[in-house]
């Protein structure tokens, strides 16, 4: 058991079921943390010549550190540094010596994030993607617009991060590295005492060359240094010793933790600041152009100077008009062309495409008019410079708008980032385990085996278990349970939530990346940037949807000039100072820029984004759009029972001999053979024994040693103890193992489990001893989530391994009217499938390794927080609180959600509808009414802030059920 432990301090609490790796063997070589292990298999190798050759040749490639070739096996395998060479320029290296290099049998794949910046719409983050799926290596790229992130799992063998960089940089976009598979734990330094190029160059090495560190970024003219490390290896005071010991003198290096700027906040000010000052800059021009065009010629006291002859008939105002409106076009408005520029060459089409046919449409129509004025004394046109102009201001008001808002949407997300405290107290001990001196230090310092002290009223820094001291812990920050929970030694304390009482000393188990708070962030930045199933229909649309707009703003311009050209609608519908052709060109102007598909983009991800960030500062944290999606379809919930609907401790209320067998020695058997068992039951027989020493007097917790341990699922356990082979489980045990079950036990058996309890039976060397009955009581919320399930026409089923008498007794308590009992692990799982193939979807509430087939096989799998790491795993969502309420909390936040995005979806298509026919001109035959240009640039800006406003509702969402939880009963194994 101590074992079993210590294995579960080392496992994160929750782990990324996304991540990729994978770990390979060394054969005996040791691997310096800067370079790479290449195996290859070449074909062609005739005799130790042919190995001595290719030896020699590539080992005298720059860059190549280790070469090994076998001539029996046709292998090479190579050490070599990534940075200097790569693994095709290797292959072709050996290629080019007449043999044939056939595979990578030995294929690593790593994960990098990428900041992307630029993205308007969806077409833009499919242009993304589709470049990042064609740079060579990559194997898989996600692209989320809302979060502005590209997440990339690519061969380290092909390619790096600098060359997907370049390859986004290629698509028209800017991009900036997040992170890599191998920085997730990194340490921020500044060093003080730089004399020279050569430290920083002692300093470099010193650090490359110790275990663990994998990659040291130096900034000599800052004096700051970025190390990432392994923190099994090493940590942050290491590295800090470390740079101390390659001075030359004492002191010499002052070395000071710094705190670089929070990269995406920083950018996203950056961002915000840039389109506000690209909007103000527009306006600077804009205003004027306006002004001459539309206030001034409306009041002749003061506007007849503009139309004062230049040249022939090119007029004062047409001239400022023109002058005002090239800046906005060709400064303010360069963006727009870079972006057309990239996306026609990824032959794709984006919202730059359509701004920049429509604002140049307009400002070349409006040249032609100025350049014919000026060459003819009698030409008599309408310029549209205002309309130009005004447009791009516009659309810069809407996007500088939108990424306001857009900020908002991982608002819970930095507030979760937030919780650890800055700083902790750090103690030191002596040989013989003493305190000798304590210290603050930053949080960033700490090392996992630290021991931390932690005073009432403070935060915990990090995880840990607690090693000394008793106290109650408010963790309402991360699970959401209001009630302060008791700590006492060998009790797991999460980073971020409060000691409210006495003083406790913390063991640091998990620190940096590997902590619950951040995974927790880990996991909802990776829900945030997967894409829901329902944003195909956005993808699909936008794939198809520009080509279809410049279609439809061509046959617009064509019908109006067309049907003006023949004389089909009379010459008062052209409004003064206008002809047929420059009427239908606005009507086609119009056209373009109102259905540009920014708001198409935005409805799916944006809502995701907020209701995953909710949904983790309420305890309930959901892996993804797709887990989101799922839920709200949900028409059966299957509960496992011990952990789930049950407190998950059960105790040893009773005990039954039927032999000669003395009871201590029954225990000792039964607990030595339960030694080794995860499942709830078996811990609560081995507590049970372990209180019966006490009760006799005998002061040891020793457990004897057990062999050939076996489980049977869904029945038991069965290993050799001592020569004795000893069976613990139920009646199914013990007839698989063909042991007699007389009718006393029977009796005993029946009486037990009427009462809601589980009767574990013992049988000693095919005789059966003794039995246990075990009691666990339910969550108090377990019967009002089954009550609130029904009433939104929820089946509830109970699957369980427990015998069936047992499991009716517990689903009658809790008002579950189907049950399925004495069920394996793989029957749960069989459960799910019968019920999905009758059409139903499914979602499984589990906490055990036992339940985790069903989480995978389930359509939503949800995991109980306080539950083992691999039932999280599995699982689709998360429920941290551990408290059952939140299954409705998770089915009733994706109904939410999809409510929200299907309204995301009618104000986006919305304007696209209604705006498009009234653009092209449909009311006009009738109203007189029209959409001019500028006007459906500022429909198309409302319609973006309108989709993200409306996620953001979302941040008002309350739970449906909210159970008060009085306190859990005294727990009953304390008693004999």
């Amino acid at each position: 058991m101590e074992q079993d432990e210590e294995v579960g301090l080392e496992t994160p609490l929750l782990q990324d079921s996304g991540s990729a790796s994978l770990n390979h063997s060394q054969d005996g070589w040791k691997i310096k943390q800067n370079t790479r292990k290449l195996i290859f298999k070449i074909q062609g190798i005739e005799c130790a010549s042919c190995a001595v050759s290719i030896e020699s040749m590539v080992g005298s490639m720059d860059g190549i550190e280790n070469i090994a070739v076998s001539p029996l096996q046709g292998q090479a395998v190579i050490i070599y540094k990534p940075e200097i060479t790569n693994a095709r320029s290797i292959k072709e290296a050996i290629e080019d010596m007449g043999y044939q290099v056939d595979q990578f049998p030995e294929q690593v794949i790593e994960v990098c994030r990428l900041r992307i910046k630029g993205m308007a719409c969806t077409s833009c983050s499919e242009s993304v993607e589709r470049a990042l799926l064609m740079a060579n290596g990559v194997k898989k790229a996600v692209v989320g617009l809302a979060l502005e992130e590209a997440k990339i799992h690519f061969d380290p063998n092909l390619t790096d991060a600098n060359h997907l960089i370049e390859a986004v940089e290629d698509a028209g976009f800017e991009a900036d590295l997040i992170s890599s598979g191998d920085d997730v734990n990194k340490v921020h330094l500044r060093v003080e005492g730089l004399q020279s190029s050569e430290d920083a160059i002692l300093i470099q090495s010193s650090l490359k060359a110790l275990e663990g560190v994998n990659h040291v970024q130096m900034d000599e003219e800052g004096q700051k240094i970025t190390i990432s490390y392994d923190p099994d290896f090493t940590g942050p005071r290491s590295l800090l010793r470390c740079i101390q010991e390659a001075a030359r003198n004492p002191n010499q290096y002052r070395v000071s933790l710094y705190t670089p700027s929070r990269q995406r906040e920083t950018e996203r000010q950056h961002e915000i600041r840039g389109y506000r000052n690209q909007f103000l800059w527009s306006c600077l021009f804009s205003f004027p152009v306006f002004i001459f065009s539309m206030v001034l010629p409306m009041i002749p006291s003061y506007g007849d100077w503009l139309d004062g002859k230049v040249y022939n008939n090119l007029t004062i105002g047409l001239l400022l008009r023109w002058i005002f409106c090239t800046p906005v076009q060709f400064i303010i408005g360069w963006r727009f062309y870079i972006g057309t520029y990239h996306a026609l060459r990824q032959v794709s089409a984006n919202m730059d495409v359509l701004v920049a046919m429509g604002t140049n449409a307009a400002y070349f129509y409006s040249v032609y008019v100025a350049i014919k004025a000026f060459t003819s004394s009698s030409f008599e046109g309408q310029d549209f410079f205002e309309t130009s102009a005004m447009l791009i201001s516009f659309i810069l008001l809407g996007k500088y708008l939108e990424v306001v808002a857009k900020g908002k949407t991982s608002d819970a997300l930095a507030k979760l980032t937030e919780l650890a405290p800055d700083t902790a107290v750090l103690l030191n001990f002596d040989a013989d385990g003493k305190v000798i001196s304590e210290m603050e230090i930053s949080t960033q310092l700490l090392q996992r085996n630290d021991v931390i002290k932690i005073v009432p009223g403070a935060k915990v820094p990090t995880d840990g278990i607690v090693v000394e001291g008793q106290s109650r812990v408010n963790e309402s920050m991360i699970t959401g349970e209001a009630r302060a929970i008791s700590k006492r030694p060998g009790d797991k304390v999460i980073g971020g939530t409060v000691n409210e009482y006495g003083c406790i000393l913390v063991k640091a188990t998990h620190v940096g990346s590997d902590t619950a708070l951040s995974q927790i962030v880990q996991l909802v930045e990776a829900a945030q940037l997967s894409r829901a199933p329902v944003q195909r229909l956005a993808d699909k649309i936008s794939r198809i949807f520009v080509p279809t707009v410049v279609v439809a703003a061509f046959i617009t311009w064509l019908g109006w000039f067309i049907t003006g050209e023949v004389h089909l609608y009379p010459r008062s519908w052209i409004p003064k100072d206008m002809d047929g052709f420059e009427l239908a060109l606005q009507f086609g102007i119009s056209v373009l820029v109102v259905a540009c598909p920014c708001a198409l983009g935005l409805a799916t991800p944006t809502a995701v984004m907020v209701a995953t960030g909710k949904g983790a500062s309420q305890g309930v944290l959901i892996k993804g759009g797709n887990a989101l999606e799922n839920a709200h379809k949900v028409k059966a919930v299957i509960f496992d029972k011990t952990g789930t609907l049950t407190v998950g401790k059960p105790a040893v209320v009773n005990t039954m001999v039927f032999s000669n067998t003395p009871l201590l020695e029954l225990c000792d058997l039964a607990a030595a053979a339960e030694a080794n068992s995860e499942h709830p039951l078996a811990k609560a027989i081995v507590e049970y024994t372990k209180k019966l020493h006490e009760q006799y007097g005998i002061h040891t917790n020793h457990i004897v040693e057990s062999r050939d341990f076996e489980v049977h699922p869904g029945a038991g356990v069965s290993a050799k103890v001592g020569d004795r082979t000893v069976l613990v489980g139920n009646k199914r045990l013990m007839l698989a193992f063909q042991v007699p079950v007389s009718p006393e036990v029977q009796a005993y058996v029946s009486d037990t489990e009427h009462l809601a309890r589980t009767c574990v039976l013992v049988a000693v060397d095919g005789v059966l001893c003794g039995a246990f009955a075990v009691s666990d009581p339910l969550k108090p919320e377990a019967g009002r989530v089954v009550s609130f399930l029904s009433s939104m026409s929820i089946l509830s089923i109970m699957v369980t391994g427990d015998n069936q008498a047992t499991a009716t007794a517990i689903a009658n308590e809790v008002g579950i009217s189907r049950v399925y009992a004495e069920t394996d692990p793989v029957g749960k799982a069989d459960r799910i499938k019968e019920l999905q193939m009758k059409g139903l979807t499914v979602a499984m509430v589990g906490d055990g390794i036992n339940d985790s087939p069903a989480l995978a096989a389930a359509d939503v799998g949800m995991a109980i927080g306080a539950g083992t790491n691999i039932a999280i795993e599995a699982a689709d969502v998360v429920l941290m609180k551990s408290n059952l309420e939140d299954v409705v909390t998770a089915i009733d936040l994706s109904k939410k959600t999809l409510s929200r995005i299907r309204l995301n979806y009618v104000w986006a298509l919305g304007y696209n509808i209604l705006g498009m026919p009234v653009a092209a001109g449909v009311l006009f035959p009738f109203t007189r009414i029209r959409l001019p240009p500028w006007l459906a640039g500022a429909c198309m800006a409302a319609s973006s802030l309108s989709v993200v406003c409306s996620s953001l509702l979302l941040q008002s969402y309350k739970k449906p059920l909210q159970v008060e939880h009085s306190q859990k009963p005294e727990d009953s194994s304390n008693k004999v």
